[in-house]
């Protein structure tokens, strides 16, 4: 079975230290769920495999046992060339992300070319119960509307939604401070206004802060921005 025959390649790519510094990265792993195969290694085995007939197989062997697995199976989905598979593929996929690195590595190349297609998934996905699903909504508004395609209509999306969950609102923060970033003169009302939850409103603005591509003055602005929160979050 190809599921076998990627495990023990995996394994033989292992790094210990590698994975004991990872699995501090990454909540709700422990070792022995982890592996250890560092991301250019994935990577080049995603391109690999993903040209064998039978990679279907993995695919859909879900929920995968190892978090290399998802690593590797996000990379193969990163890679598809045609958008209607990648779409089938990462729609099974996605319930089944459960962290960060996942979540965030995952970016179909195919996806540039279909951008009208991608903005009705991802209204799809804004809506969803799924911590990583919402999260990847978010980040496909952040990578692919925020230049030439860019509404005032997307930022409003992610305003508005609200969520206990720290990896949401981290990838809401990350999301205003790069459209701060990219369409500042658009964005800034989100901020002025205090469209956003007041944590997230003021990682936002930290986020800013440590951006290069925000000058001095809009620095200055930003921080008088900051709301009190009596949050508990970090």
């Amino acid at each position: 079975m190809i599921t076998e025959e990627i495990n023990t390649l995996l394994f033989e790519k292992q790094d210990i230290k590698y994975r004991d510094f990872q699995v501090k990265l990454i909540p709700g792993y422990v070792p022995d769920s982890m592996i250890g195969v560092r991301t250019p290694e994935l990577r080049k085995l995603a391109k690999e495999f993903s040209k064998r007939e039978d990679i279907d197989e993995f695919l859909n062997d879900l929920p995968h046992q190892y978090f290399d697995e998802s690593q590797l199976h996000a990379f193969i989905i990163s890679g598809m060339k045609d958008y209607d598979s990648c779409m089938e593929k990462l729609c099974a996929f996605l319930p089944y992300v459960d962290n960060w690195a996942t979540c965030d590595q995952m970016s179909p190349k195919v996806f540039k070319k279909h951008r009208s297609e991608l903005l009705l998934k991802i209204n799809e996905w804004l809506k969803s119960e799924e911590t990583y699903t919402i999260r990847f909504a978010v980040g496909m508004l952040m990578e692919h509307f925020l230049d030439e395609d860019f509404d005032i209509s997307y930022p409003e999306l992610v305003a508005g939604l609200r969520s206990d969950e720290y990896y949401v609102n981290m990838m809401i923060a990350w999301y205003f401070a790069t459209a701060l970033a990219k369409q500042y003169e658009a964005v800034i009302p989100f901020i002025e206004n205090k469209r956003l939850d007041p944590w997230t409103h003021n990682k936002a603005i930290q986020k800013s802060i440590e951006s290069y591509r925000i000058i001095d003055e809009q620095k200055a602005y930003l921080r008088s921005l900051k709301v009190p929160t009596t949050s508990k979050r970090k």
